[in-house]
């Protein structure tokens, strides 16, 4: 009976009933081939890494290599959602015809997706992993991989926004979440990926047609509404939000954590490098060939404290509260005080010495870690920016005055001249009442221009309500 239903009319529905059953396994070996072609290519233009615009190839070989793996980007995610439809069409029709199918590996030469046979699952996860390891390096940093430099995290809306792990083994932890919860459906995590770059391709069209000023249709506030009721009936927006809460986090932290370190590392590198290494040196070789006042400044101010020495020192005995001294005796004090004056200042005099190299090792340091942290970079760009226009039309406008009338203000010149001489002292320089002057009047003009450009050209379109928060303040 068997025989004659397989040879006789029954046969093309059980040919078509086998290609249709066998099409998520088409469909991932395409994307698995496709995920190889581009390893194949990394291995032999990029030595194994990232394919990037950086690799040594003119514009023309870079064209050539960039629209091969798009290709092959575009046929991994066709075949991923192919494969992903029809996964998701077999398991109902398994699960309310057959049961629940069991997931362990069985014999090669069975059918892997015949519903009377066990699944065979070990096989698709290997491949699916390999294409998560090839692909997620280009699927959800492709922008910033074309423009040569990281661009800010905030535009990327990435669900998963570790983007150091992606070179990760996969046998540790995977960037795929369903593969790492165990999940049924191990290519989930890709409809995930590309819903959130969809998103992000949203997000910043809108974002770009409000900055322009274009009109759509419909009102914006409208289409925001539709937009936020579907996102509020998908069924996975639950995950969306832990997912980008996460997002946020990490980034907070990491940012955080390379604004304490951008301020720690050159702090320590002044106080080691200038107490461990340039003072021995400096003692050692130095000490006596610098002269005890290294500028007029100085000398002045020697003078100035042995003058008040000598006064006070003759008050006091006018009045009684100190003995009275022979002339022989008062040389003497003011010799002892003299020697005194010279011991400290020769000491700012090396110190300020010190200082110049000590903060050439942490100019040195500062500039290390910013070359070595282009990526904590963009993060912290980001989170600058959702913190700044995260805040409401008062407080940017609170913030605004109060910046401008403590750097630019009617009574900035006082706090400019407190640290021009700070900054003199520190370094041994002398102080010069021109140069001060003369700062005093260029530099907060120009920084209350740009600042009044800054809020021309880019807050009054972004945040208008801000700006006129602002001018009504200021008045």
């Amino acid at each position: 009976m068997q025989n004659s239903e397989s040879s006789g009319p029954w046969r093309p529905w059980r040919r078509l009933r086998r290609w249709y059953f066998k099409t998520p396994e088409r469909a991932l070996e395409a994307a698995y081939e496709a995920a190889l072609a581009i390893q194949e290519l990394e291995q032999e233009y990029f030595q194994g890494q990232m394919m990037t615009p950086d690799g040594g190839y003119t514009a023309l070989e870079w064209g050539q290599l960039k629209s091969e793996r798009d290709r092959n980007l575009d046929i991994i995610q066709r075949r991923l959602r192919e494969f992903r439809a029809s996964r998701s069409t077999l398991n109902w029709i398994t699960r309310s015809s057959f049961g629940p199918i069991p997931l362990q590996a069985t014999d090669a030469s069975k059918s892997r997706y015949s519903p009377d046979e066990t699944y065979q699952f070990s096989e698709n996860l290997k491949k699916l992993k390999v294409i998560d390891e090839i692909a997620a390096k280009y699927l959800t940093r492709r922008p910033a991989v074309e423009a040569r430099s990281p661009q800010p995290l905030a535009s990327e809306r990435s669900p998963n926004p570790s983007q150091s792990d992606r070179n990760r083994p996969l046998g540790g932890s995977s960037p795929v979440p369903g593969l790492n919860r165990g999940a049924t459906n191990p290519s989930r995590n890709w409809r995930d990926d590309f819903k959130s770059s969809g998103k992000s391709r949203e997000e910043t069209a809108s974002d770009v047609e409000s900055i322009s000023g274009q009109a759509s249709l419909l009102p914006r506030s409208i289409l925001r509404t539709l937009n936020r009721i579907k996102e509020e009936l998908d069924p996975n927006a639950e995950e969306d939000v832990v997912e980008k809460f996460r997002y946020y986090k990490s980034k907070t932290v990491v940012s955080l954590k390379f604004i304490l370190l951008l301020i720690l590392v050159p702090l320590l590198t002044h106080q080691v490098s200038k107490n461990f290494v340039i003072r021995p040196i400096y003692d050692e070789f130095l000490s006596d060939t610098v002269d005890i006042f290294i500028n007029p400044d100085f000398e002045e101010e020697a003078y100035q404290e042995l003058r008040h020495y000598e006064e006070r020192l003759r008050f006091r005995m006018a009045i009684g509260s100190a003995p009275p001294l022979s002339d022989e005796e008062f040389e003497e004090a003011v010799n002892e005080e003299a020697q005194d004056i010279a011991r400290k200042f020769q000491a700012m005099s090396n110190n300020a010495l010190q200082n110049v190299a000590a903060d050439l090792c942490s100019l040195g340091a500062f500039i290390l870690v910013l070359m070595n942290s282009k990526r904590e970079i963009a993060i912290v760009k980001s989170f600058i920016d959702d913190l700044i226009y995260g805040l409401s039309d008062s407080a940017k406008a609170f913030i605004i005055i109060l910046f401008t009338d403590i750097f630019v203000g009617y009574h900035s010149p006082h706090g400019w001249e407190i640290i021009l001489e700070g900054v003199s002292h520190h370094f041994g320089l002398p102080e010069s009442r021109d140069f001060n002057f003369m700062f005093i009047a260029t530099f907060p003009v120009i920084l209350d221009t740009v600042m009044k450009y800054w809020i021309f050209r880019y807050l009054n379109r972004i945040s208008p309500s801000a700006v006129a928060t602002y001018r009504n303040m200021n008045e």
